[in-house]
């Protein structure tokens, strides 16, 4: 129960009387005219007014002539006449242009007369005047009594009439016309019923009723109405209302002692507000209350208006959320108040009308910040549905005024506040100034959890955490469970904390938030835990734990070069990290190359070929930088070693590197290495399989290596020709005795038939020390071939001369004399040779139809047509060689560039050797055969047999 005396009183409603428009002379109708002219500016009713109501735009009044009077915000008096006699009840919908009324039509208790329920649509007009939709008789019985309320559900189906004998009647249906709506008697009771209220809640309806004694409440939307008895206290009339959904609509009853609130089945708050209450109304989450004071006898609400002598009667505008009075004042002789325009209407006996027009926002919050009541304009605030922005300025000024009574504490509560609205720097510089830690702290941890911090914030706060020395409060802030809590720049957190020298926290942060970088940063530079920094590495995913590795490297090598060598053999050959372990060993792992981490051994050239030799074993498809550094490794130890075993090793590991084959692609590269470091073994290895024998054969020249020389022209001689030549020149231009040697030359360039004699004799007698002994076989046996191969040339000619004269004959023969055929069978299938036939000068005779199926022309003999055409080609080829040889010798003559002719021509073919099949590889045609000649021949080897 809340105690009225402990509820601060405010002004926040302006009072003033309703003035008359312009125009108007004051007086209403039925009113006496005022006295003075003062009195006539100010708005004054017609007397006898009985009930008020208000809604859609009008305050609607009934009087004791039986009128309705509507005043719209025009403030233009219009009324109308409803009864004979009098208005008692009005109800006017508020979603609906429908007023409901209660009046008496003639004198007596009649139920079928007196009194009568009339339903008006204000949109219609029937002569003038509202149209009246629907009349029915408000009594349902034949027992008299005394209607006391009413009300109307806003959908029109539901209608609720309380009487002074206990009952409540239920109109369903529509309550517009007749046919479509039913009365019943909801309740029967001892006690008169003072007020009627429905409530809707989704698709049910409650309806509440409240007498002098008593609250309940009945679901009405049902069939068998169930009644829930809510509580054995009641009030008078006119002292209930139902509130709005910023009181969830509850039910108000306000009692003398107190005011009770209720949910369609239960009690809910109340409130000790004392006086005897007169009239309950509720307007835009207010609570009026127009109420006497105890002082002033009770007069029974029952008894006649005319009997009750003119009193001071106090109005108060409560609001229940925020716990204060928003208005207080004193009136006398209160009929009624009215809602209606946003404003507040007070009706009193005189006919006037006050109205009280609610202060704004910002000017009631104004007042209770000159008050310092901080904490009730907030809530008066929140209310109001006041935005964030205006929240915020009023939690600014709230913790402004603590901060200079010096309450920290709660200033900085206020400041929490205005997180998202605030600049954080108008508070941090407060604190700062104060040196006011704590509060600032308190601050900044807030302004993390909402996300809202920037780097600046972060760095600010962990300093204060690392002021303070508080270690709990800096691991609460920075071990959080999971990702999506963490409210901070977790770069700039690793950052402040390391250079306050928190590593363990800067560490966690970086381990945890995936830091890599940070984290090695810390342990290598500043802790120096280099076997922590490795085993970190080594459970990183793979393009991680490769970059990592490229980018400290050569520090792990300086001071863990075994351990640093191990991870990088297992990085470039099958990685997978520490924390995969050995489950998932089916799947091929990650491969990093090789070549990109060799100059990290820089200084470690042990555990250099340690890594190199692994990679060459266990990954022989290895860059080919990891064989070029492994050879230069090699080749490097083998020239500064001393002892000769190990050299020998050394010298064989480098032979067997060079013939694995891996330096076919980079050969002069792998040159070079051996002739840098003086490696002959392998520079000849290396030309020989480059083919490069002319490098051979100068090294062994300039090493006067005569047997070598010779060995190496028996090698690679028949590649190379040449080399032979070069060994008599070699040994030609020596003044020592190498009669061996040259005659060794000598006998295969005799052999091979490499140099011409005269040109052999011209390089021998350069040397002084080679005598004609020395040539004298190889002249004797060149000069036997020469005189073997002139007598066969002799005797070939003497042939041909015969061949030639022999075929002369026959075309003479041929020209002159008949030709008898005596073939007798076929040349083609060797059957006996029948007419038709065909017969040819070469002795060839065919069956015509064997001819035809095997000849490609009828002019040529099928037989000798494959000898013939060789002949034919052979002359073309002559003929075409003449007029080739022709052209060559005037381009040659006439060009400026000799060289680009001959080569043009030879990249033409013009010079290659032409080998005739018929005749011996070293026979040429006599250059006195002539061109008829060759045609006989051609022509007697088309007749010949």
């Amino acid at each position: 129960m809340a105690a009225y005396l402990q509820w601060r009183r405010f002004v926040f409603f302006d009072k003033e009387l309703v003035k008359e428009p312009l125009g108007n002379d004051g007086a209403a109708p039925g009113a006496a005219p005022a006295s003075g002219s003062a009195a006539s500016k100010f708005l004054c009713l017609p007397p006898g007014i009985t009930v008020c109501d208000s809604g859609r735009g009008s305050l609607v009044f009934g009087d004791m002539e039986g009128q309705i009077w509507f005043l719209p915000r025009s403030l233009q008096l219009t009324g109308f006449q409803a009864y004979k006699l009098r208005v008692t009840h009005l109800y006017q919908l508020k979603q609906h242009n429908i007023l409901a009324s209660v009046g008496e039509d003639e004198e007596g208790i009649n139920p079928l007369v007196c009194p009568q329920v009339k339903i008006w649509n204000l949109e219609k007009r029937d002569g003038g005047n509202p149209l009246c939709t629907r009349i029915f008789p408000a009594i349902p019985g034949t027992e008299p009594t005394v209607v006391s309320c009413l009300t109307v559900h806003e959908n029109l189906n539901f209608m609720a009439i309380g009487f002074t004998d206990g009952s409540v009647t239920l109109n369903k249906g529509d309550i517009t016309r007749d046919r479509h709506s039913k009365t019943q008697i909801l309740h029967k009771g001892n006690y008169p019923v003072t007020g009627l209220a429905f409530r809707q809640a989704g698709k049910t309806t409650h309806l509440f009723v409240v007498t002098t004694e008593n609250v309940q409440s009945y679901i009405v939307s049902g069939k068998d109405y169930p009644r829930v008895e809510l509580d054995t206290h009641g009030c008078g009339l006119r002292c209930s209302a139902l509130s709005d959904p910023s009181q969830d609509l509850q039910f108000i009853v306000a009692g003398d002692e107190c005011v009770y609130l209720y949910q369609p089945d239960e009690r809910g708050p109340c409130f000790a507000f004392e006086g005897h209450k007169l009239i309950a109304h509720w307007f835009r989450g207010y609570l009026v209350i127009v109420s006497r004071d105890r002082k002033v006898s009770p007069k029974s609400e029952f008894t006649s208006r005319d009997s009750q002598s003119s009193d001071k009667q106090i109005l108060n505008i409560y609001d229940l959320c925020n716990k204060f009075i928003a208005y207080s004042a004193v009136f006398e002789d209160v009929v009624d108040v009215l809602a209606e325009w946003g404003s507040l209407y007070v009706l009193t006996r005189d006919g006037r009308v006050h109205a009280l027009q609610e202060k704004d926002t910002q000017t009631k919050l104004e007042m209770l910040f000159k008050k310092n009541l901080f904490e009730m304009a907030i809530n008066l605030a929140k209310s109001q549905h006041l935005d964030s922005d205006g929240l915020a300025q009023i939690f600014m000024q709230y913790g402004d005024h603590l901060y200079s009574k010096g309450n920290h504490d709660g200033a900085v509560q206020q400041y929490i506040r205005t997180i998202g609205k605030l600049e954080p720097s108008y508070v941090i510089r407060k604190f700062l100034d104060a040196q006011r830690i704590h509060n600032l702290t308190a601050y900044l941890q807030t302004l993390h959890r909402q996300s809202l911090a920037n780097a600046d914030h972060t760095t600010l706060l962990l300093n204060c955490y690392t002021k303070l020395k508080d270690s709990s409060k800096l691991e609460e802030f920075i071990k959080t469970k999971s990702e999506s809590e963490v409210h901070f720049d977790v770069e700039t957190a690793i950052k402040v904390l390391r250079q306050a020298g928190y590593y363990s926290h800067a560490l966690y942060l970086a381990e945890n938030h995936a830091h890599h970088e940070w984290y090695l940063k810390i342990q290598l530079e500043d802790i120096k835990n280099y076997q922590e920094a490795l085993r970190y590495i080594g459970k990183l995913p793979f393009e991680q734990a490769e970059s990592n590795m490229k980018r400290y490297g050569k520090i792990l090598m300086h001071h863990i070069p075994e351990q640093t060598t191990q991870l990088l053999k297992g990085l470039c050959t099958d990685y997978r990290s520490s924390l995969e372990g050995r489950c998932n060993r089916e799947t091929p792992g990650c491969r990093a190359n090789s070549e990109e981490f060799i100059p990290i051994f820089a200084n470690n050239p042990r555990e250099l070929k340690a890594f190199l030799e692994h990679m060459s074993e266990v990954q022989p498809d290895s860059p080919q930088g990891i064989y070029d550094t492994l050879l230069e490794l090699r080749l490097q130890n083998w020239a500064h070693e001393k002892d000769p075993q190990v050299k020998e090793k050394l010298h064989s590991e480098a032979i067997s590197l060079l013939k694995s084959g891996r330096f076919c692609d980079v050969f002069d590269k792998a040159l070079v290495l051996c002739q840098m470091h003086d490696f002959q073994d392998g520079v000849l290895y290396l030309y020989e399989q480059g083919k490069l024998f002319q490098q051979i054969m100068h090294y062994h020249m300039q090493h006067e290596q005569y047997r070598q020389v010779i060995t190496v022209c028996e090698r690679h001689g028949e590649q190379d020709p040449s080399l032979w030549e070069q060994a008599l020149s070699y040994f030609a231009r020596k003044e020592e005795d190498c009669k061996e040697y040259v005659a060794a030359v000598l006998k295969h360039i005799e052999n091979k038939n490499l140099m011409p004699p005269l040109l052999v004799v011209q390089t021998l007698a350069h040397n002084s020390t080679a005598t004609l002994s020395v040539i004298r076989d190889y002249l004797v046996q060149k000069l036997q071939k020469q005189s073997q191969q002139i007598a066969q040339d002799e005797l070939r000619v003497r042939r041909y001369r015969e061949e030639t004269t022999r075929i002369r004959q026959e075309i003479q023969e041929l020209k002159a004399s008949p030709k008898i055929f005596q073939k007798t069978k076929c040349s083609i299938c060797n059957s006996a040779l029948e007419l038709p036939s065909v017969h040819f000068l070469c002795g060839h005779s065919f069956h015509q139809h064997c001819f035809e199926s095997y000849s490609e022309s009828d002019a040529d003999c099928p037989t000798c047509l494959p000898e013939n055409r060789k002949v034919m080609d052979m002359i073309r080829a002559q003929e075409q060689k003449r007029d080739l040889h022709d052209q060559f010798q005037h381009q040659l003559k006439c060009s400026n560039d000799s060289f680009s002719v001959i080569a043009d021509y030879f990249g033409r073919g013009v010079f290659n050797k032409l080998t005739l099949l018929t005749d011996p590889p070293t026979a040429r045609l006599t250059p006195s055969l002539e061109a008829g000649l060759q045609r006989d021949l051609l022509m007697h080897s088309r007749r010949g047999t």
